[in-house]
């Protein structure tokens, strides 16, 4: 009896291992590095230094749920499409492993975790809380609807700064709202690219996006100026923040890890998307994050 209920206890252990694995790969866990570093950033600058811990603790736990409920609703709403899509079918796996009504449910409690964090913050972030609540709910029906819909997640992750900033300092100033134009073109401009793997399903399936709409060429155009208009943005704001030499090397790395993903989708085409626009943009928000955080350090 011991012995069966020895191995029904590890049976047990390995669905629940499994079941968190699908899920973790369901909601893409690894990306949260996108955006986190930039909402830390919001809320360095706004410290003038490592914050404090409450604040940051909160506020990590803001953007991980956010995020969290986020990658919920978009798979949960893009089912039928991810079902269709050769590339994206695999989604569907991960959710059966965990089951419709608890991906739901997952997303459910992360909202409220989110609201409560930004409660937790202050009366600014709890009263502004609803705002990316929305934008994640609506963002995986625009795909039906308009091609614009990547530049809507460019202000989902965009805002991460200014979320950082207002936990720390209930004010506008101009150094967030930089970061959150630059954060902006940057997302918008490589998921414009990364869009281009699905122009042919997209246009099969009557989905809009920018591709679909203006065509392979123009995409890359207006995403290599999108990323341009980025790193002249973080200029500007490293000499509005008066940083010295070591955001400045940051920037000239990550113009190097930008120039490269725009090299790789030109030479390589769809083949090298997954190395030039998810890797490389994980080193891109880190250098970035790292740089400024030893500048107000200082």
């Amino acid at each position: 009896m011991k012995s069966r209920n020895l191995w029904a206890n590890v049976g047990g252990s390995m669905v629940l291992i499994d079941s968190l694995r699908s899920f973790f790969k369901l909601i893409k866990f690894e990306h949260s590095l996108f955006a986190l570093p930039f909402a830390y950033l919001g809320l360095f600058i706004a410290e003038d230094g490592f914050p404090d811990l409450r604040i940051f603790f909160w506020v990590t736990i803001a953007m991980v749920s956010l995020r969290t409920s986020a990658m919920c609703f978009n798979r949960l709403i893009d089912e039928k499409i991810d079902y269709e899509n050769p590339r994206t079918k695999d989604r569907l796996k991960w959710i059966a492993a965990i089951s419709k009504g608890k991906v739901f449910q997952i997303a459910i409690v992360c909202i409220a975790i989110f609201i409560f964090s930004a409660f937790q913050l202050n009366t600014i972030c709890f009263f502004l809380s609803p705002l990316p609540v929305f934008l994640i709910w609506i963002y995986p029906y625009l795909k039906r609807i308009t091609w614009s819909s990547h530049f809507v997640l460019g202000i989902i992750l965009g805002i991460a700064p200014m979320g950082g900033w207002l936990a720390s300092r209930p004010e506008w100033s101009l150094e967030p709202v930089l970061l959150v134009l630059a954060v902006w073109m940057w997302v918008s401009g490589f998921d414009l690219i990364y869009a281009l793997q699905d122009v042919e399903f997209d246009r099969a399936h009557e989905l809009k996006s920018f591709p679909v709409r203006f065509g392979i060429d123009k995409t890359i155009w207006f995403a290599r100026n999108l990323h341009i208009g980025t790193l002249l943005i973080l200029v500007i704001f490293g000499i509005v923040s008066f940083f010295g030499i070591w955001y400045w090397i940051g920037m000239s790395t990550i113009s190097v890890l930008i120039a490269r993903e725009h090299y790789l989708v030109k030479k390589f085409g769809l083949l090298k998307i997954n190395e030039a626009f998810f890797n490389m943009n994980v080193f891109v928000s880190v250098i970035i994050f790292f740089a400024t955080m030893i500048e107000v350090m200082r």
